[in-house]
């Protein structure tokens, strides 16, 4: 009966999977932090803590496992989970009991980055398995699929995991982990994919984050929208090796990039700094914006980077970026952001209102740190 009413919820209502992740998707990944060091109790406690915290009720949905979960198969090919996890099924049970979803990992290749069982050959039955335990997303590494296909074969290798995902009727966001090789952008939604890396894998460093978030983004806008989204990869907030203005930051140029807000931190012991950036209402309001557009750079003056965005009520979210090493002023201008006269500003940072500002919008930025505004038309 279960097995039945699950099939029915994509095939009697199509529209229920087709519309995944119309807002980039939010949550935690349990890779940045704790790496092959991850198991069912802490995936538990971090459930526990994502609902303690307030990090549900900001938004932070899916509890994804990374990679170093998968046993071996069975005598029928059955993929089964290792001892660190012993009941996946039990455990998207307790996940989904705390009102939230749960991811799983795999690799289209015979081996996943980490060395476990892959999919390759398995597809169809692994979609089936994942859908069995109440899996809700699956990120789906390339890693040593290079051993296998061609890199021209990644977009039909990729379609055939998000082929056997629909064939399951349930909704499983489907997240394209592939480095944005072969131009995945352009093909990244015609195979069934919701989200797509689109860069190397990020560290937790300004150089790492701005090179990615910055640098390899410019002219990729126009690929994201409802649905299917740009990813430079998850959140490194609160692991320590940026301090708090360049986190706030790497929160703001997400947020601005309409990117998947997955946090990589342990939740269970955040300070004051990581809990505000992460929980900032009104920075998280403007990545999960309905209309769904993608910043772009509108101005670059030496360090200084203005950033736009359109916002589906009319307003315009707008981000002085100072990359420097030196405190800078940063100048938005109407003509280049596509304002004329008088209109109300809001800091989304210091939740403050900042009066009515006619021609341009200018302030003091301090090194490697931003002022993110909301500008009413």
């Amino acid at each position: 009966m279960h097995r039945v009413t699950l099939i029915g919820l994509c095939l009697t209502s199509a529209s229920l999977c087709a519309n995944l992740a119309q807002t980039p998707p939010m949550g935690w990944n349990s890779w940045n932090k704790f790496a092959e060091k991850i198991d069912d109790q802490t995936v538990r406690a971090i459930a526990d803590a994502m609902v303690s915290s307030g990090m549900k009720d900001a938004g932070y949905i899916y509890v994804n496992i990374d990679d170093t979960w998968e046993g071996q198969r069975d005598a029928q090919g059955n993929i089964q989970s290792n001892s660190k996890f012993p009941d996946m099924k039990a455990l998207a049970d307790y996940v989904h009991g705390k009102g939230l979803k749960i991811g799983i990992y795999s690799s289209p290749g015979p081996k996943t980055c980490a060395g476990y069982e892959g999919s390759y050959q398995h597809e169809a039955q692994d979609a089936k398995t994942w859908a069995a335990w109440g899996i809700d997303y699956l990120k789906y590494d390339w890693c040593s699929a290079d051993k296998v296909y061609k890199p021209s074969e990644m977009p039909s290798v990729y379609k055939k995991m998000g082929d056997a995902l629909k064939a399951t009727g349930r909704p499983i966001v489907f997240s394209l982990c592939q480095y944005g090789l072969e131009k995945v952008w352009e093909w990244g939604a015609s195979v069934g994919g919701n989200l797509w890396r689109t860069t190397d894998d990020i560290q937790d460093n300004w150089d790492s984050m701005t090179k990615i978030g910055f640098d390899k983004q410019l002219t990729l806008a126009r690929y994201a929208g409802p649905g299917h989204w740009n990813d430079p990869d998850m959140l490194e907030i609160g692991n320590g090796g940026m301090n708090p203005t360049e986190y706030r930051t790497h929160m703001s140029l997400w947020a601005m990039l309409a990117a998947p807000l997955l946090a990589g931190n342990d939740i269970r012991s955040m300070n004051a700094d990581t809990r505000n950036i992460l929980l900032n209402k009104e920075v998280i309001a403007i990545d999960q914006d309905p209309l769904g557009q993608e910043a772009t750079r509108v101005s670059r003056d030496g360090a200084a980077e203005v950033w736009t965005r359109q916002l589906a009520n009319g307003d315009l979210a707008v981000a002085l970026f100072n990359r420097s090493e030196g405190m800078t002023e940063v100048d938005a201008r109407w003509e280049i952001i596509g304002l004329k006269g008088k209109h109300k500003a809001h800091d989304l940072w210091l939740h403050q209102e900042l009066g009515t500002v006619r021609d341009s919008y200018s302030a003091e930025v301090q090194a490697h740190g931003v002022i993110l505004v909301r500008i009413a038309r």
